[in-house]
């Protein structure tokens, strides 16, 4: 592996995870191993001390119960180097004991008796300068040596005392290849563990790398793309999947701007047009009385665009959550009753028949002008596209916790090819003259309010109108 991609793959985020990751463990398991490292050398030195003390306490009683002369230091010597042979560990390859032991007898005014391996004065004078404690094991170091003896003291009355010093260099080897194992073992699994860490952890933000070099390629013109997804249900599965649902609302969005951008420029083109050419007749007519109805009819032609583009723009906000909607409670029988009062005029002059049908007290908490507006092109529908001598019927009911208005007729119905489209915006019958979003309006201000429009075919022949609105809540004293 060269340099090069050393130096890209440590400059990766799986690199700088993978290593905290993999100190972490290292430092941890190291702190595990020295801890149960103190725990078996405490042991061992517990095991010794104990041997240690017990053998102590025999050979100074033998030394002090045995005369002093030849054959005490001969008895003392044996039994001493029998003592010698019994000391806990492994032999060595030619049998014989690894681990070391010394028993020293002193005393005032005579030589002192010494049995073990090493110098008896290098021995002499390492005891001589550590203070000792009777009975209790102690660590003295003795040149020549590189382990230290664990030491025991038993005072000989006035005349001197006897030590017995015990090295385990059994169990200081032991503990070396144990140190030594674990530290292989240990520098094994710390790479292991860090291969294995950041295969994983690249193999996961390679992912995360083609989802953002997909989402890199997909610009405004190319938002039918979509992020590969796999058949894992993981997190990366997930922000794939959400990414593609987030991809195709943007896509939606997209579209029908575009679409309202287009229909508002085409369908912008007639009533300007026909402004343009009523007020060059009004100008060109020198006559007073002839240009009033040109620009009586530009200027109605400029309300009905203004009407257009106010409705478009309420529609955009709706549609984007923003659509500011200020509720007070209204009385929706009432406004209905308004309403078909003001409508009754035009209707009766088509010979359309206008019943109602209204309970009474039928609140709610609405806009009152969004709501005016959308009962306006409920209406407004009715009396335009129903043809002469038809009839209407307009209920308000309360169904369940919600207020309905209620609009059946028994004209031709919507155009099966219209059915689903009928609350998108810009959709409108083949002889309409509007432009399609009265109600694509209506359904906007009942989602606002947290209800719904529907359409229905009458078995009958006609077609069926339903807005439903959540009730008003009860107050109590």
């Amino acid at each position: 592996m060269s340099s090069k991609t050393v130096s890209t793959l440590r400059s990766t985020a799986a690199w700088r995870m993978s290593a905290k990751t993999t100190i972490a463990f290292a430092v941890g398991s190291a702190i595990a191993f020295a801890i149960m490292y103190m725990m078996a050398a405490r042991e061992v030195q517990r095991r010794s001390d104990a041997w240690l003390s017990g053998e102590a306490g025999v050979l100074s009683d033998i030394s002090l119960k045995t005369p002093r002369d030849a054959l005490n230091d001969r008895i003392v010597e044996e039994v001493a180097e029998l003592a010698s042979r019994e000391v806990p560990g492994e032999l060595n390859i030619k049998g014989r004991q690894v681990n070391t032991v010394f028993f020293l007898v002193t005393g005032k005014d005579i030589p002192p008796i010494f049995v073990g391996t090493g110098s008896r004065e290098d021995v002499l004078s390492a005891l001589n300068a550590v203070q000792f404690e009777p009975g209790v094991p102690q660590s003295v170091h003795i040149a020549g040596w590189k382990k230290p003896f664990r030491v025991v003291y038993h005072p000989r009355g006035s005349d001197g005392g006897t030590y017995l010093g015990f090295a385990d260099i059994d169990a200081a080897r032991m503990l070396r290849r144990l140190t030594i194992g674990f530290v292989l073992v240990w520098c094994g699994m710390v790479m292991l563990g860090f291969l294995i860490s950041f295969g994983g952890a690249y193999r996961t933000l390679m992912r995360v790398e083609r989802i953002t070099e997909a989402v890199d390629r997909i610009g405004s013109e190319d938002l039918a793309s979509r992020l590969p997804v796999s058949n894992s249900s993981d997190e990366i599965a997930r922000l794939s999947a959400t990414f593609n649902r987030m991809l195709a609302r943007i896509e939606a969005s997209v579209k029908q701007l575009r679409l309202i951008t287009d229909s508002v420029a085409h369908d912008m083109k007639s009533p300007v047009t026909s402004i343009r050419g009523s007020l060059e007749i009004a100008l060109s007519d020198g006559q007073d009385g002839r240009w009033r109805e040109p620009v009586a009819n530009a200027i109605e032609s400029l309300d009905g665009l203004l009407r257009m583009l106010n409705t478009t723009l309420d529609l955009a906000e709706a549609e984007a959550g923003a659509l500011r909607v200020q509720k007070e409670p209204l009385d929706l029988s009432e406004l209905m009753q308004q309403l078909t009062d003001l409508y009754h005029p035009a209707m009766a002059e088509h010979r359309q028949e206008l019943s109602l049908k209204l309970e009474s007290q039928v609140i709610v908490d609405a806009d009152p002008v969004l709501l005016n507006r959308a009962l306006v092109n409920l209406l407004d529908n009715e009396l335009t596209h129903l043809p002469t001598g038809s009839s209407i019927t307009i209920s308000v009911q309360v169904v369940g916790n919600a207020a309905q208005v209620l609009i059946k007729d028994n004209g031709p119905g919507f155009p099966a090819e219209l059915r689903d489209r009928v609350f998108d915006r810009f959709v409108k019958g083949a002889h309409s003259k509007g432009h399609g979003l009265g109600l694509a309006f209506v359904n906007a201000v009942a989602q606002a309010h947290g209800g719904n429009v529907s359409i229905a075919d009458v078995t009958t022949g006609g077609a069926e109108i339903s807005l439903k609105l959540p009730m008003a809540p009860v107050l109590t004293a």
